[in-house]
């Protein structure tokens, strides 16, 4: 930001607090500056606090081979699955690199009107699609990226007809960015085997345009999508140093200033024309901090349009690993895990039921998560006032398969009979009680604890408010039909007199008493649905 920019910003933030004060109203937050200072003015808008539940679609070309994850680096790692695979199914990397899968890539199934509306009758009520990868492919019509889905592979807007798609089913659309890291994450592309017929012959990661002459590519650069114009980073032959990199730190060769430039303008692009409600970063704090300040820029720009839009703040923001500073300052994101308390800022986690990238493997094997697993994520992320992000895998044409489409319709299921105790509620004073709790795992890094403690059951509960009601949700319909909340014990804590208690679902009345032991709840021979079970105490 130049000086004139700046000190205009600050003479309208005094201005506005000023009248404030002087005729006593409310004015939507004074302009957003890229530093950390006037980042943490922000709030959590209540369409997100209240939300609770997401679906996202983390897809894009490295979906097309249905071999997993980070397939564009793995590929070049030699010996790895990926790149055995790739040599069976494609050839070897020299001749047939990331560039040319992408080119496979035609998203010829796709229909996101279609899909949106399965999600919003699973219950979702946001909608997030990945805008770009650490591939370094842009999803949508870009002037910045030259290597994007108008221009190459589908030859579709894809961010355009997924908002379009998420307008029409009323869902907040939000769009989620992972490009910054591909300067380091692509490295492997610069190398070359050790062994074999192909010792020493380079992979495709350090063409140029000059090189495509009479290719499918041609008039097009490979080193704006594969950024390996510098030298590599220390113990880049290292495949794990990558995670010891990812702030930035530890030996990675620093991102050019174009470099940076480049991703802020794609960045700012893309806000500017798709209006998302939700950024998600998969990246320390902001992209590219501490090294660039980018990621600040975006995020004051974000802030500032959904004001001007809307009249008051709208815009959500995602990142991992904050402190407790940047926590004020954007939404704190956990990958595969949870939190082990109530946080005092909205938090979210987000997971997937297979691999962030469509695995046919996932499938042959029915590997998937459950939408018993994905409800019990969903109910304790919510009573420790989080939100859950869950992508469901899209293959490369555009599809989800049928084992995909089952999750996604029982979740529905449960939704229909319990989402009153999930939407728009807040945590109580304690998140849950039962066995489970003791040996709920720590978060590592930027989360992943997902799983690593005791499975939820019939004595695990978690709590959430809403209004006057209190809900209780429990996991497995004991053989007895009997439970008892201990913590809804007479005398206890938060708990004055109980007027009613119901089981959601279940239309007749249920008996119950309560007693210094806790609240003690006959259930009915049948249960009113599969999954997890709520109690709804007045």
């Amino acid at each position: 930001m130049n000086r004139r920019t700046l000190l205009k910003a600050m003479t309208l933030s005094m201005s506005t607090v000023y009248l404030s004060k002087i005729v006593g109203q409310t004015f939507p937050p004074p302009p957003f500056l890229p530093d950390w200072d006037s980042l943490a003015q922000y709030k959590v808008p209540d369409w997100f606090r209240d939300a609770k539940f997401g679906i996202w679609a983390h897809w894009g070309p490295q979906c097309q081979p249905e071999h997993g994850d980070w397939y564009a680096r793995g590929m070049y790692q030699e010996g790895s699955d990926h790149y055995k695979f790739h040599l069976e199914k494609y050839g070897h990397p020299s001749q047939f690199g990331f560039k040319d899968v992408i080119h496979e890539w035609k998203a010829e199934n796709w229909d996101p009107e279609h899909l949106l509306s399965l999600y919003k009758q699973a219950g979702a009520k946001y909608f997030v699609a990945m805008a770009s990868h650490h591939d370094n492919f842009d999803n949508f019509n870009s002037t910045h990226q030259p290597w994007n889905s108008v221009n190459m592979g589908p030859k579709k807007d894809l961010i355009g007809g997924w908002a379009k798609a998420a307008k029409k089913q009323g869902l907040p659309f939000g769009v989620s960015i992972h490009a910054a890291h591909a300067w380091s994450w692509l490295e492997p592309a610069q190398r070359s085997d050790k062994k074999g017929e192909k010792t020493g012959v380079p992979y495709d990661g350090k063409i140029i345009k000059a090189d495509g002459k009479d290719k499918w590519w041609e008039g097009y650069d490979p080193q704006e999508l594969y950024a390996q114009n510098h030298v590599l980073s220390e113990n880049s032959e290292n495949d794990n140093q990558i995670h010891k990199q990812w702030n930035w730190g530890n030996g990675v060769t620093p991102p050019s200033k174009e470099y940076c430039e480049k991703f802020y303008k794609r960045t700012e692009e893309l806000i500017d024309k798709y209006n998302p409600d939700l950024l998600y970063f998969d990246d320390t704090a902001l992209p590219l901090w501490p090294v660039s300040d980018a990621g600040l820029r975006i995020a004051s720009h974000m802030y500032n349009q959904s004001v001007q839009k809307h009249g008051s703040l709208k815009a959500v923001i995602n990142g991992k690993i904050l402190d407790e500073k940047q926590r004020r300052c954007m939404v704190w994101d956990i990958e595969r895990g949870a939190s082990n308390q109530i946080e005092p800022f909205v938090w979210q986690t987000d997971t997937c039921i297979g691999d962030w990238h469509y695995n046919r493997r996932v499938y042959d094997r029915k590997g998937y998560k459950t939408a018993k697993t994905v409800i019990q994520i969903l109910v304790d992320v919510v009573s420790k006032n989080g939100n859950l992000l869950l992508n469901i895998p899209v293959r490369g044409d555009g599809t989800i398969d049928e084992q995909e489409q089952q999750v996604v319709k029982g979740i529905g299921d449960w939704m229909r009979i319990n989402s009153e105790a999930i939407y728009g509620t807040r945590p109580w004073h304690i998140f849950g009680e039962g066995p489970a709790i003791s040996s709920a795992a720590p978060l590592n890094a930027q989360g992943f604890n997902e799983g690593k403690g005791k499975p939820l059951g019939a004595e695990d509960f978690r709590f959430t408010k809403k209004g006057k009601g209190l809900y209780a949700s429990f996991f497995g319909w004991p053989a007895d039909r009997k439970i008892i909340v201990r913590s809804l014990a007479k005398g206890a804590d938060q708990i004055k007199e109980i007027s009613s208690v119901k089981l959601l679902g279940h239309a007749g009345e249920i008996k119950w008493e309560q007693t210094s032991e806790g609240l003690s709840v006959n259930l009915p021979d049948k249960a009113p649905c599969e999954n997890a079970f709520v109690l709804k105490i007045a």
